[in-house]
């Protein structure tokens, strides 16, 4: 048999049932104060704490708590929280710049395996090395600890962000260079829309895409059926059959596409690309190139064959690491989207042949590819 409270009764004023009455069905007062006056109502109609706890769904401990300090002094202010200073921080601001400085660190400068820090890692790291570094707040710190840390610092040490340092010393003269040309052609097209003839110095953008994978299906792709399979059904298995690279040579005035699909990029399948042109264009006309640097764009062979067509070739070398500069590369972006984009074959030849094949298609419909930010030329006027 359970035994006997010795607790005193609750005596409330008709003011104060009024209120507590009120607020424990209130719907919009704050869940602590509703909470609270529901623990008073019921201790006042006779329920015990056990069961007072029972029905809140909370513990004898806060039920208690907040009986004594009514009976003490009364239920309008034993309701209310009591006033008190906050306590003095315990992990210090130099404890934090300590793990804000692991975290600016790599874990194999600590022997670790890891290249990044994990949250669990560094906290590990933390309470396994905190009291030797003079931080004993932090010898039992959490994982939420940490990262609470690391937020106010806007810190992800377990993210990377790529960038692409500039290797190149002369990256603005020759990004200067490349949007002069850009501009010109620019100004070239707009003429030509007014009937003028076309240019004595032709532009042409040119690179490779390598590693252009022919890739074969292993079962048929099942087609979609309306109603049933909206997709084509694709097996997860493939079979590599190997690669080509595209040497891609792209017109700057009227979209037209001068291609080889090579096993290779060297000298030899360049000069082939540059005989293409050649041959292409009228002969008393002046091919300017954008490309890269290139060991096969400058070789000796390369060099040999341009000797013997003087004047035909002029180079615009885009810098070293800035291939974004070379519209074709657009050119190449369109391929990926449109029929290179989950080509399936049945041999290296067949990619071979569909590729030419792409290319021709987009040859019967020409789209002219310009370069609209010129805003960098006035970076580069600056810097000059």
């Amino acid at each position: 048999m359970a035994r006997a409270s010795t607790r005193p009764r609750l005596v409330l004023t008709a003011e104060e049932k009024s209120h507590l009455d009120q607020l424990r069905q209130s719907k919009t007062a704050p869940f602590r104060d509703v909470q609270r006056a529901q623990i008073l109502w019921r201790y006042h109609a006779g329920e015990t704490v056990s069961q007072i706890a029972r029905a809140l769904k909370t513990t004898r401990k806060s039920v208690l708590k907040w009986i004594d300090k009514t009976l003490q002094i009364g239920a309008k202010v034993g309701m209310k929280d009591t006033p008190h200073q906050p306590r003095e921080a315990v992990i210090t601001d130099d404890a934090k710049a300590w793990v804000v400085n692991l975290a600016c660190c790599k874990p194999k400068q600590f022997g670790y395996a890891a290249e990044l820090w994990t949250r669990s890692a560094l906290a590990r790291h933390v309470r396994g090395n905190a009291v030797e570094a003079g931080y004993p707040a932090l010898a039992h710190a959490a994982k939420s600890t940490v990262q609470r840390i690391l937020d106010a610092q806007a810190l992800r040490p377990h993210k990377v962000t790529y960038y692409l340092e500039r290797r190149d010393p002369n990256f603005l003269s020759k990004m200067k260079d490349v949007l002069l040309v850009y501009q010109e052609v620019a100004l070239q097209n707009e003429a030509a829309l007014n009937g003028a003839p076309q240019p004595i110095v032709i532009t042409v953008s040119v690179d490779e895409k390598p590693g252009v994978q022919a890739i074969g299906n292993t079962a048929p792709d099942l087609p979609p059926v309306a109603g049933e399979y909206p997709t084509v059904g694709r097996d997860h298995e493939y079979i590599r059959y190997g690669t080509w690279s595209i040497l891609a040579a792209l017109d700057l005035h009227n979209g037209h596409v001068t291609a080889r699909v090579e096993e290779r990029h060297r000298s030899v399948e360049f000069i082939a690309l540059l005989q293409d042109l050649d041959a292409y264009y009228p002969p008393d006309a002046t091919i300017r190139l954008i490309l890269d640097n290139h060991s096969a764009h400058i070789s000796k062979e390369t060099r040999a064959y341009l000797a013997t067509r003087p004047n035909r070739f002029k180079y615009v070398l885009t810098p070293t690491h800035g291939s974004w500069l070379n519209i074709v590369e657009t050119l190449f972006g369109k391929m990926t989207r449109t029929f290179l984009r989950q080509i399936r074959v049945k041999s290296r030849e067949e990619l071979k042949a569909r590729i030419l094949l792409g290319i021709a298609e987009i040859n019967e419909m020409p789209v002219v590819h310009r370069w609209k930010a010129f805003e960098a030329l006035e970076a580069t006027a600056e810097a000059g």
